[in-house]
């Protein structure tokens, strides 16, 4: 993976004692990219909780279609969702898996096609806000064929027949979701990470990736060739699926089979930072750990120079230059910054995006900003 150094520059601001550093440089743009069909596997609770994540991407979903006079809708557990079928497709009875986009119709336009067949479209004099309306695209309709053991793709698309069960699942490891494979973190270790296939992918959470024989980094890239088996109990909270292990070792990895790629058509909208690590408001962080920043779509590269801005809050300015190692990374959309020296333990941080950065089809990205806590190294 290319990367480029950039060095950066101190600079005070305001009466408060607080360190600036703006990093400048070219970005280097890396060709390694996820291992996934272009589709995630999720539920109606985590597309309504992480509608930003999931608009217009392509999903699988399970639930059954729920009809009255006036809708369409999937229910999946404990949610429901409206839906909207493309030409010929039609509902079916019984629990189906379906395919198809999300659509948050307050991230278009009143006059944007695709919401050509949506019966129910607001008043664009009362136009929603980005999350209050969501529409589920579907462009297939399959009969759901029951599981006969628990895989990774099963427990991604119906958790709440798994949750509470000691399960064992086999994947490949995630690293803090090093992919981009899932919208958020349960951030409840620093250990936690993503366990994945390319039909689906779940977080473990509970115990660090160390065993006999291995020990692997949760931000590092060149451990996310192992595979591990996992044992542990099911959990589903707020959209996000985990594993609590129990126990941990090493299997191998599957033989290769064939990917569709299926890519969704290039939005227009604002891109944003779906996911960080750090997450915000997180303490104990490590200094010497790479900062990790997730966009929601592919970005142009030269946009980013000089659009990251790393901030101590507090405290006196810490002595000499620092290195900073920046890497994009195409497949997951992600930016990696490596300092060459660790941050100060006990100082508060903030890391901003700044204004000017744009997606690969010149949409803006938004201004972003996560503060956290460096531990104590």
């Amino acid at each position: 993976m290319a990367a480029l150094t950039m060095k950066v520059r101190r600079a005070r601001r305001s009466r408060k004692t607080f360190i600036v550093f703006v990093l400048f440089a070219n970005f280097v743009v890396s060709t390694v990219s996820a291992q996934s069909s272009g589709r995630h596997l999720t539920t109606i609770d985590a597309l309504r909780r992480f509608s930003g994540y999931f608009h217009l991407q392509n999903v699988v979903l399970r639930g059954e279609f729920v009809e009255n006079a006036r809708r369409v809708s999937l229910r999946g557990g404990d949610n429901e969702m409206q839906a909207m079928l493309a030409d010929g497709v039609s509902t079916m009875s019984g629990p189906v898996e379906v395919r198809g986009q999300l659509i948050d119709i307050g991230r278009l336009t009143p006059s944007d096609p695709r919401l050509g067949r949506y019966e129910n479209k607001p008043d664009p004099d009362h136009w929603p806000k980005p999350g209050e309306e969501l529409v589920l695209s579907i462009t297939s309709v399959a009969k759901a064929e029951p599981d006969s053991t628990p895989t990774i793709r099963a427990v991604a698309l119906e958790p709440w027949k798994y949750e509470g069960q000691s399960i064992s699942l086999t994947g490949q490891f995630g690293g803090r979701n090093l992919f981009g494979d899932v919208p958020a973190a349960p951030a409840r270790d620093k250990y936690d990470f993503v366990l994945r296939t390319t039909e689906g992918a779940v977080w473990v959470t509970g115990m660090r990736p160390k065993g006999k024989g291995f020990d692997l980094n949760v931000d590092a890239r060149v451990d996310t060739s192992r595979w591990l088996q996992v044992s542990g109990v099911v959990k589903n909270e707020r959209g996000i699926v985990t594993i609590e292990a129990k126990t941990l070792t090493t299997a191998q990895a599957p033989a290769a089979r064939p990917v569709v790629v299926e890519a969704p058509p290039p939005p227009s909208e604002p891109g944003e930072i779906v996911f960080s690590s750090p997450t915000d408001g997180e303490t104990g962080v490590s200094g010497s750990s790479p900062l990790r920043v997730q966009f929601s779509r592919g970005i142009d590269p030269p946009t980013l120079n000089g659009k990251f801005r790393l901030t101590y809050i507090g405290g006196t300015p810490p002595a000499g230059t620092t290195d900073v190692t920046a890497t994009y990374d195409i497949g997951s959309h992600a930016v990696v910054l490596r300092l060459s020296k660790p941050l100060e333990p006990f100082r508060t941080v903030k890391l901003e995006l700044l204004e000017g950065v744009k997606t690969f089809d010149g949409a803006p990205i938004k201004p972003w900003s996560v503060t956290f806590s460096v531990g104590a190294n």
